[in-house]
């Protein structure tokens, strides 16, 4: 009765390749067995032996041999072959595991996914197609199966990368006695319908998202501050230091109608606004009695030395329209003022100060 309850793995890879293991080292310790295995049935069973042996700790452990009907006899010896230590007939379509899905295609529309992929030769109804999948903020897959070989899952979030990976799987019990499903095909990395190398560049893009946001509300936030520094030092500046006025705004007309030119200026003046104060000194007249009526007419000859003229105090309140001159004696040494400045006119000469 033990040899019935020797513990074996059987295993039919796409009903193209069978493979058949066991525990060596804790079933037969002491020595290692043969393996032998036949396709036939009836009484004429030609026995075969096992072309490629499994090994653990180069103990036989196993079996892997080519699928070559739907009735499987094994058998377990010892090493010579005498006794057999294991028999077993078994059914071999009934521990199929198919081949991972082929040609897998995603179909996105909206929020809806549609996976599929190609058809097996074989077998077809015993399948079903599982979907699994998971977004960045799930920690377990997520699952869905559908009879192969297509499956569709709606509520899928486009700002989302998610993870999709799919496998077939055999209807049990109907079709398996083992619970076989296909390995994983590739694992994919799908946002919003666009394939992606991995979903760590989406978390990449969003820290840089982020980044370039919060150095934009970084600067708006400075801005205002720098400009209110910035009056500030501007009021500061003009307490402490005050602008020294400029000729060129004051005499605006002087310097953009007549480039400077002050004879120009003064002589196309209209609407002068000029308070003159003339001062001279007389010549002091000696009078003798031999000479008193030639010094007489000498000094009534003789003319002002010197003419000073100042303008009104509207033009020492920097108005450039009532700072002009009204008129100027040629014949004499003269000195006009106005806003701070000085010209000195000595005949044809004029000499700003």
């Amino acid at each position: 009765g033990w040899k019935d309850a020797i513990s074996t793995t059987i295993i039919n890879f796409n009903n193209e390749k069978m493979q058949i293991t066991w525990a060596a080292r804790e079933l037969f310790p002491s020595e290692n067995v043969s393996f032998s295995y036949t396709f036939a049935e009836g009484k004429n069973k030609v026995w075969k032996p096992c072309p490629t042996y499994l090994l653990d700790q180069d103990y036989n452990s196993g079996c892997l041999f080519k699928t070559e009907g739907p009735t499987l006899a094994i058998s377990i010896r010892n090493s010579n072959g005498s006794e057999e230590l294991f028999s077993k007939t078994l059914k071999s379509d009934f521990y199929i595991k198919p081949n991972r899905p082929e040609n897998v295609t995603f179909f996105w529309k909206a929020d809806t996914v549609t996976v599929s992929c190609n058809k097996p030769e074989r077998g077809v109804k015993c399948l079903t197609l599982e979907l699994q999948y998971k977004s960045k903020f799930d920690k377990d897959w997520q699952s869905r199966t559908s009879k192969c070989c297509s499956v569709g899952e709606q509520g899928f979030d486009p700002r989302k990368c998610y993870s999709f990976r799919v496998r077939l799987k055999r209807l049990v019990p109907f079709c398996n006695v083992v619970n076989y499903s296909s390995d994983w095909a590739a694992e994919t990395f799908w946002m919003n319908g666009t394939l992606l190398d991995s979903c760590d560049d989406d978390i990449k893009s969003h820290s840089k998202t982020v980044t370039v946001l919060s150095c934009l509300l970084a600067v708006l936030l400075v801005m205002p501050i720098l400009l209110i520094l910035l009056c500030k030092w501007q009021r500061l500046r003009k307490s402490v230091m005050p602008a020294i006025p400029d000729p060129k705004y004051i005499f605006a007309d002087l310097f953009n109608d007549h480039n400077g030119n002050f004879q120009e200026w003064i002589d196309r003046t209209d609407h002068a606004m000029v308070q003159t104060k003339l001062e001279y000194e007389e010549p002091e007249c000696i009078i003798e009695a031999e000479s008193q009526q030639e010094d007489e007419k000498n000094c009534d000859k003789q003319e002002p030395q010197e003419k000073i003229f100042s303008f009104s105090r509207a033009a020492e309140n920097n108005d450039p329209k009532a700072a002009q001159i009204a008129c100027l004696m040629p014949t004499s040494n003269t000195i006009a003022s106005f806003a701070g400045f000085q010209v000195l006119m000595n005949d044809d000469m004029y000499v700003m100060l």
